[in-house]
């Protein structure tokens, strides 16, 4: 399993780099070089590609699984059952498991700083292509990120297992880091495709946390989180307050430095933990969580309608 899932790996590097570059070429052509007008921004991917090789290099034998690994090889010693991998009903077991694991990492990315300042790297760019899908950051196994996947192990599932399903979760969401590909049809109710990932990385207030899921969009709609994309709501992408420039130094650590700074300025331990653990920007007494937002702004989450099947216009990032 550890060959296959670097085998898997190897072959990715390769094919995520030459399709992002390929649709770079292509959208170069069509919309032109210049980002301010609507051009494709070759800074911003250029600083995805490094983000990206520096996470799947150095970063990965430096900070190495073994903490996480460990803990899951424990507790599958310690599982509460047994379930046969050698017949399909384990692997669908398994894959159920882990999108159902990557669901509630995903969301709680998203509503709780602490995950957020890692994940929120990942939705800095301020348009959507193939080239943003490897923008993650690199302190996501310093966060706890795996700990999100210790149930599947607990209930009898093998950790490498878990692992292979989601590598190959966090692949699939790569083709669907795309403004060009339109709404599929009756797939919007199964899978994550564009459309519903479209909105997922949009910062429309409309549109903000919402559609969580890996391969799956089941989850979204089982706990009332899917969003459909609405042709008279455009996207807008990057981070409700945007990063302009191409400072690495800014995007990579600019959230944990404001919330080292809000640590500092905390008046109480409950107000630190405050900080911590709620949503990305919690303040007391108020503050600019998407809730708080709004309600300023007297604008309700996107309602959850079943998405028509015709193609939206291909929103210009």
């Amino acid at each position: 399993m550890p060959t296959l899932l670097v085998t898997i790996l190897k072959l990715a590097v390769v094919t995520v780099l030459l399709c992002s570059l390929a649709e770079a070429i292509v959208l170069s052509l069509r919309r032109g070089v210049n980002a301010a007008a609507g051009g494709y921004d070759w800074k911003a991917a250029g600083i995805s590609v490094f983000d990206f090789l520096v996470r799947e290099y150095p970063l990965r034998w430096l900070l190495p699984l073994g903490f996480w690994l460990g803990w899951m090889d424990w507790l599958y010693a310690h599982r509460l059952f047994d379930i046969r991998m050698d017949h399909w009903s384990g692997w669908a077991a398994a894959f159920l498991a882990q999108e159902f694991c990557y669901y509630w990492y995903h969301r709680a990315a998203h509503r709780v700083r602490w995950f957020w300042c890692t994940h929120s790297i990942h939705h800095t760019p301020n348009q959507l292509n193939l080239s943003a899908a490897y923008r993650f950051g690199w302190t996501g196994k310093l966060t706890g990120t795996l700990g999100f996947f210790l149930l599947p192990p607990l209930l009898g599932l093998p950790p490498r297992v878990v692992l292979v399903l989601f590598t190959l979760n966090l692949l699939y969401q790569f083709w669907i880091h795309a403004t060009w590909i339109p709404r599929l049809g009756p797939l919007e109710w199964v899978l994550n495709t564009p459309s519903a990932h479209r909105v997922h990385h949009a910062s429309n207030l409309a549109y903000l946390d919402g559609n969580y899921g890996g391969v799956l969009i089941v989850f979204d709609r089982l706990f009332g989180t899917y969003i459909p994309e609405r042709a008279e709501e455009p996207p807008r992408y990057g981070l409700v307050h945007p990063i302009r420039g191409y400072n690495l130094l800014q995007i990579e650590f600019g959230q944990w430095q404001a919330l080292w700074r809000d640590l500092r300025g905390a008046r109480s331990v409950g107000e630190a933990l405050g900080y911590l653990w709620r949503p990305p920007g919690w303040r007391p007494g108020g503050g600019d969580t998407t809730e708080e937002l709004r309600a300023r702004a007297a604008v309700p989450a996107a309602v959850d309608t079943p998405p028509a099947t015709a193609a939206l216009p291909l929103a210009t990032p």
